[in-house]
């Protein structure tokens, strides 16, 4: 190398010849470190000194075009009065094995490294993912939670949104930590797969070491996530042992197995210390609630503040327990008359909100209804005010009492009332029902009836049955109509109405002197009340045994009601028979109706409200033709394999909305048009024998049921 003079000192220019002259290739070699060794400092790919004066042109640093290895020899640092190998770490060298310095750990680094910066899906998975956990613990919803996850997909990454929770979660308080617990068992198994939550805890062990510089208790809390995920069935026990193999015994993630093995899951009673240790939802007990939902409603009766009740149901986090909020307002509006009023509008309005849906709403109901007669030793009269309750809310629209239990009466039942308060009875149900005749305010009549019958004694309840039926057989189709509707409205117990008819039975040869198309219309009427649900098919039976013989006009009157009920399409027919198609609006064609129930149907199906679409049903106000909602919603599901649909229907089921009886008549309907259906789906009666047992399996259907189809081909 020239140097010029000025530019460079005789001393230096000694020293550089002497440096030349003494460096070989072999001594220069043996200094050389490998490139990756961690020994090595960091240092620029390509160093380059030019001074002033040297003569380096562009031709000295000419690249070979030959196939081989293009790189100098050694490195660039074997030749004569070279220093460049020494400070090399052009990361373009490859790694050798037989490097005394070679690392295996960074190789997998590299390709690591090479793997995130190749991988966009795993990326914009940890973006998705923590803005998901971000939302979780904000809302608190682990449905959505579940939703949000399946709807991102990639379940061959879920063991980084494992990860990703539960680091999130330990910079935060218990709450957190809690909720976090919670949505990984929600997870595990039907949207996490065990072998991702396996992955993702390793990797969290794996990263202790670097999590406890921002988090100081990371062996702690690490520790007791690992025990609540044994504890919750979603890890192994065995984890801890396999895992600690492949730890460095002095690194943090050793400490934090050894801790969760020692501290947790070996101590005593170790299962409901963890539970308990965040302080979560599984350390509120069933006690605790019952406390809670008794002194908000005390607050209720006594503020009168339905908006700070609302806020405490909410606060409750249980709307799988509502029913017990719905059973203690009644009791307590039993209780203490002067709160009837605002709980009932509490319950009303809770309804109407969406705070207690109508499943609940039902469900406390009936569970009210099983203690009636325990209730009876502290509350005179519970049976009677249990069915005034009954009937105001049924009347109001916020209880469907159809999906309710019969309410038995037997003490009112095994007492004989008076002969001369059945005569004032009957005298004034009749100006009761000529009244109603002319108004049709079926809410004045339920008034009347509380008034004049305040023990809600069967008796009286079976002679007003008689007296109405009796009443609209004399007069015109408009009368008859009427009738019907107010008796599927009344909220008599089934038992009563039976007796009504038995009444009416008993009687029938006397009231043919009068009437001389008695069977007819009694036969329609007692048709009527088994397709309105105010009675039960197999209660036929029962009202059959009180004939007395087979040529009577009782027993004319059974037989033209069978056969009426057995007829093809025999819900329509009847409901048709007065012309008011069933509904309190008389008038109505059944074609309408149809209309409507088809509009409800696709308004829902095109993304409607599933909670709007059960509203729509309960306003029309027909639960005797649920039926026809169940049709067209089976014709839709086989049509177009609409699996929504089908959630609507076991919603409906489950709420009570459309009950057993009426989901058999939607299922025995589409049965009888599998043949036209066929036309336009071939594999029609396939999938119709698939949904046939998919309800026996959810319940909507008894396992007796079958069709004709299956049983030809020997299947059922």
């Amino acid at each position: 190398m020239d140097f010029n003079d000025g530019y460079v000192s005789k001393e230096h220019r000694e020293l550089h010849q002497s440096v030349s002259e003494s460096a070989d290739s072999v001594s220069i070699s043996a200094l050389q470190l490998s490139p990756k060794s961690p020994k090595s400092p960091k240092s620029p790919r390509s160093l380059k000194v030019q001074v002033k004066g040297s003569n380096w042109s562009p031709k000295n640093n000419r690249q070979s075009h030959s196939p081989k290895d293009g790189r100098p020899k050694k490195g660039g640092s074997g030749g004569k009065g070279t220093w460049g190998g020494l400070l090399d770490t052009d990361d373009m060298n490859s790694l050798d094995p037989n490097d005394p310095n070679y690392d295996s750990t960074e190789e997998c680094d590299d390709l690591n490294s090479n793997e995130k910066k190749t991988n966009p899906a795993l990326e914009e998975y940890k973006k998705k993912a923590t803005i998901i956990v971000e939302e979780y613990f904000a809302t608190d919803d682990v449905v959505s939670t579940m939703n949000e996850l399946k709807e991102v997909g990639k379940p061959e990454y879920s063991y980084y949104f494992v990860k990703k929770l539960v680091s999130m979660s330990m910079d935060r308080h218990d709450k957190e930590k809690e909720m976090a617990a919670i949505l990984l068992s929600a997870l595990y198994a039907d949207i996490i797969h065990p072998s991702q939550v396996y992955k993702g805890f390793t990797k969290l062990v794996e990263s202790a070491d670097d999590l406890i510089v921002d988090i100081p208790d990371t062996v702690d809390i690490l520790a007791l996530f690992i025990a609540r995920a044994v504890v919750d069935d979603i890890l192994p026990p065995a984890f801890l042992k396999k895992q600690i193999a492949n730890l460095p015994i002095d690194s943090k993630g050793a400490e934090v197995l050894k801790k969760a093995d020692k501290s947790y899951l070996t101590a005593p009673l170790h299962a409901e210390i963890i539970e308990r240790r965040w302080g979560g939802s599984k350390n509120t007990t069933v006690d605790d609630v019952k406390a809670r939902i008794n002194n908000f409603l005390k607050e209720y009766v006594v503020s009168g503040d339905k908006k700070e009740a609302f806020r405490c149901i909410k606060d409750l986090k249980v709307p799988f327990f509502h029913h017990e909020i719905v059973k203690r307002a009644l009791i307590m509006a039993m209780e203490k008359r002067q709160a009837e009023t605002p709980l009932l509008d509490l319950l009303k309005e809770a309804a109407g909100e969406g705070f207690i849906n109508t499943s609940q709403m039902s469900k406390g109901f009936s569970r009210l209804i099983d203690l009636v007669d325990d209730l009876s030793l502290d509350i005179p009269n519970a049976h009677g005010l249990l069915q005034k309750l009954m009937s105001k809310a049924a009347s109001e629209g916020w209880l469907c009492v159809s999906s309710l239990k019969s309410l038995t009466i037997e003490t009112e039942k095994n007492n004989s009332i008076q002969d001369n308060v059945a005569r004032s009875f009957k005298t004034k149900s009749q100006s009761i029902i000529q009244e109603y005749f002319l108004s049709g305010d079926i809410f004045e009549v339920n008034s009347c009836l509380e008034q004049e019958n305040k023990k809600n004694c069967g008796e009286l309840n079976a002679i007003f049955v008689k007296k109405l039926i009796t009443l609209a057989m004399d007069r015109k189709n408009r009368e008859k109509e009427m009738a019907s509707v107010l008796l599927s409205s009344l909220c008599f117990p089934p038992d009563d109405i039976v007796s009504g008819f038995v009444m009416l039975i008993e009687s029938a040869d006397d009231t043919a002197l009068d009437n001389p198309v008695v069977v007819e219309d009694l036969a329609m009427f007692l048709a009527r009340s088994v397709v309105d649900e105010v009675i039960a098919p197999q209660q036929l039976e029962e009202i059959g045994t009180q004939c007395l013989g087979q040529d009577s006009i009782g027993s004319k009157v059974l037989q033209m009601a069978r056969s009426l009920l057995k007829a093809r399409l025999a819900g329509e027919r009847i409901l048709r028979c007065w012309g008011g198609g069933g509904s309190s609006k008389p008038g109505w064609a059944i074609e309408d109706v149809k209309d409507m129930i088809g509009k409800l149907l696709e308004e829902y199906e095109s993304g409607g409200d599933i909670r709007e679409a059960c509203r729509c049903m309960k306003e029309l106000g027909m639960p005797f033709f649920h039926h026809e909602v169940v049709k067209k919603a089976l014709v839709i599901i086989i049509e177009k394999k609409n699996e929504r649909m089908w959630g609507l229907l076991k919603e409906c089921f489950e709420s009570g909305l459309i009950t057993m009886n009426q989901m058999v008549k939607g299922f025995e309907r589409v049965e009888e048009a599998l043949d036209d259906l066929a036309l336009d789906v071939p594999d029609a009666k396939n999938q119709f024998s698939f949904y046939v047992e998919r309800a026996k399996n959810e319940g909507w259907l008894d396992s007796s049921f079958c069709f004709r189809n299956a049983t030809e081909n020997g299947t059922c």
